[in-house]
């Protein structure tokens, strides 16, 4: 797939030695000499790392020109040391780039409970700056910097034509387990060259990530750094979106966060099947929501799958205990377009050709009917497996 960077940005990643392999970028830095409009969205633990807190109180921001993004250490509870630590990782970051401390962002992902090597962090700041790009190649040595556990690189990008204007957006992130709505272990970064004001940046992003990033889940284990940050560098038109044009972007981003998100449960630590949860005919959103992400965390519907199991009873109950009120008599149920539950009672079906259609595919659809509503939602999570315990059980030890 190739990669079209937004007009106004240049990228490097960069190995100064944070990872065990010290071969591996563990060091992005993306520039935006002209200054990019930036909307954040963060984790919702109570238990936040120090970077969360250094952008939650920077965003969002009219003038962002630098975000560092280190890969092999958290930094989360670490104290106000840590916090010290995400201020001068800022500093550096921004210095190496010729901008100001308070036009920096910074993130981190990796182990929990040990402090920023800074020494290393600041000669990966110099290095990067020195290898900032706006090809292909850069855009994909930062991407590779931001991965842990991730098996493969994550990102997205696109070009269309906004108010008779090549407009281009271009993402990545990283995640594969540790992966729970609001949001999940993941960071992200969306870059586009069209121009938004602070305000409107801020408010597309909240508005993706709902139907994105708060709609994925491996295990459920919310994380201490999620972050997703949106940068607009206007480089592509000075003024900013208003009316149907920002709708188009806003449909846009959208359908980038999307297929940015789905890229992170496809991958799940040792996962075999990428699952998408369909859940219609509900009374709001919210409780299509609730029952989707219910169904995605059980462990009992994750292993069925693994195994290849159309296990009805499994995903039926999970949307049970949910929380939300519906008739159980009108609920129905489709595996991969197989009818296995209608009208709240089980219906014939061939469980051999189901279990088959499920072992054959990497994805596998769950489509679960109520009749309180309109309302819908669609969430994707990973099936679980014997490589999840081993890739979890190992990650520090």
């Amino acid at each position: 797939m190739a990669i079209v960077v937004p007009r106004g940005f240049r990228l490097a990643g960069v190995a100064c030695g944070i990872k065990r392999d010290k071969t591996r970028e563990d060091f992005t830095l993306i520039h935006c000499p002209g200054g990019a409009a930036a909307g954040g969205v963060y984790t919702r633990n109570l238990v936040f790392a120090a970077p969360v807190a250094y952008d939650r109180a920077r965003t969002p921001s009219a003038d962002i020109r630098v975000v560092a993004v280190n890969s092999g250490n958290a930094n989360a509870c670490t104290g106000e040391r840590g916090h010290r630590d995400a201020a001068t990782m800022a500093f550096m970051a921004a210095n190496s780039c010729g901008a100001g401390a308070d036009q920096a962002l910074v993130m981190s992902t990796g182990i929990i409970g040990e402090f920023l090597p800074m020494e290393k962090i600041a000669a990966g700041a110099k290095l990067a700056a020195t290898r900032l790009g706006d090809d292909e190649a850069a855009f994909m040595s930062a991407v590779r910097g931001i991965m842990t556990t991730d098996q493969y690189p994550k990102f997205a990008s696109r070009e269309l034509v906004i108010g008779g204007r090549a407009i281009r957006l271009a993402g990545m992130c990283k995640g594969a387990g540790m992966i729970g709505p609001n949001m999940a272990t993941m960071l992200g970064v969306v870059m586009t060259d069209a121009a938004l004001t602070a305000e409107q940046a801020q408010a597309a992003l909240t508005a993706a990530v709902q139907q994105s990033f708060n709609c994925i889940a491996v295990e459920g284990h919310m994380s201490t750094n999620d972050t997703v940050l949106l940068l607009a560098s206007g480089a592509a038109a000075p003024e900013p979106l208003a009316g149907a044009d920002l709708a188009a972007f806003q449909e846009a981003l959208d359908a980038l966060c999307i297929e940015l998100a789905r890229q992170i449960p496809n991958d799940g630590e040792g996962s075999e099947h990428l699952i998408t949860i369909e859940v219609v005919g509900c009374r709001d959103r919210e409780g299509a929501r609730q029952i989707a992400k219910t169904v995605a965390e059980s462990a009992l519907v994750k292993t069925a799958i693994h195994g290849a199991d159309p296990n009805w009873g499994r995903i039926v109950s999970a949307a049970g205990y949910a929380g939300v009120p519906f008739d159980p008599a009108r609920v129905g149920l489709r595996v991969n377009g197989f009818e296995l539950y209608r009208d709240g009672a089980p219906v014939a079906f061939d469980a051999a050709e189901v279990s088959q259609s499920i072992r054959a595919n990497r994805d596998t659809r769950l489509e679960l009917s109520f009749a309180e509503g309109a309302a819908s939602c669609r969430f994707w999570t990973s099936d679980l497996g014997h490589e999840y315990i081993r890739v979890n059980a190992d990650y520090h030890t």
